[in-house]
């Protein structure tokens, strides 16, 4: 069993983010450098396949890192989920297994999980805690996705149990911010809705279409909130049970429209094609321990919208290209 007391993290030891190139990892990677983290360890997938067993231990034995983020993953929309359930299952599980399994084998001490929100039943009462967790049937489109999530979470809770190590597991809301999928085919909510309005206010469009009524309500995080909460659950939480991080407060789609089409300064018609579906009503997410644990996320929903906007105009010829 290793005896561990929750404080400020070792800044030189070496620290290895899997997935690092990603929305999160590269927000967490930001994060840690400004906190004067000097030893950061990260792999692109071209230079490490994470589903790769022999080629993750025989990383772990070269950069041997004392503490550990997993937010490498594979993820898609509802199209690719529902399209290869087999493949967000086996290669969320491989690269869970293979990094969890090499940083046991070189008593990796801090590591943190990071799933979804997707892993609470689709009826959880609202808003979303914990224990919610295993309660109820999932979301049946990204089913495969959070069954490796949840998987995930059992892996850190058995390690705990059987090794004594202090890993834990966070579970974030939805996230946006600078590094997001602005594709087409790919995007969520609000990068989609970023790119539509951007688009209009280019291009001069009287209106604008959006599926559904607007009614649904979202909860959303912005990407740099995210990378600090995880630092500071690192240095001032350790339990086995996964921890929700988000806002606590929720906007409906409307709302957030509106909120981009100021952002992005486009002025005109707004209408709403009701023929399409709204997807869940609500997804907001119980955020009492973390607020307990003494932290809040401080970034404003309009601030964090004119980040992406502006970060998302500077890329945009890339991102198309």
């Amino acid at each position: 069993m290793t005896s561990f007391t929750p404080g400020a993290l070792d800044r030189d030891a070496a620290f290895y983010i899997a997935g690092h190139r990603g929305l999160v990892g590269s927000a967490i990677w930001r994060s840690l450098e400004s906190e004067g983290f000097s030893n950061l360890q990260g792999r692109s997938s071209a230079e490490l396949d994470l589903k790769d067993r022999a080629a993750v231990f025989a990383h772990f034995a070269e950069v041997n890192p004392r503490y550990v983020v997993l937010a490498a993953a594979k993820v898609g929309g509802i199209m690719a989920n529902e399209t290869y359930p087999v493949d967000f299952l086996t290669e969320n599980l491989q690269i869970q297994v293979n990094v969890m399994d090499a940083a046991l084998e070189h008593d990796v001490e801090r590591l943190l999980f990071l799933g979804s929100s997707c892993i609470y039943p689709k009826f959880a009462p609202q808003p979303i805690r914990e224990d919610s967790l295993l309660t109820g049937h999932l979301e049946p489109t990204n089913d495969a996705y959070a069954i490796a999530k949840i998987a995930g979470i059992m892996h850190v809770q058995a390690v705990r149990r059987q090794h004594g190590l202090p890993w834990i597991s966070a579970m974030p809301t939805n996230l946006y911010g600078p590094g997001d999928n602005f594709s087409p085919e790919g995007s969520h909510v609000l990068p989609a809705l970023i790119r539509r309005y951007d688009e209009a206010a280019r291009s001069g469009s009287e209106s604008v279409t959006n599926w559904g009524t607007g009614s649904p309500r979202r909860e959303l995080l912005h990407v740099d909130d995210m990378a600090a909460a995880c630092l500071h659950l690192l240095e001032h939480y350790d339990g086995p049970e996964q921890v929700n991080v988000g806002t606590g407060t929720d906007v409906t789609i409307r709302e957030l429209a509106d909120i981009v089409a100021t952002a992005v300064g486009y002025e005109g018609n707004i209408e709403w094609d009701t023929s399409k579906p709204d997807g869940t009503p609500q997804k907001l997410l119980d955020v009492s321990k973390l607020t307990d644990a003494g932290w809040t996320a401080t970034i404003s929903l309009e601030d964090g919208v004119r980040d992406t906007v502006d970060w998302y105009r500077t890329h945009a010829s890339s991102l198309r290209g």
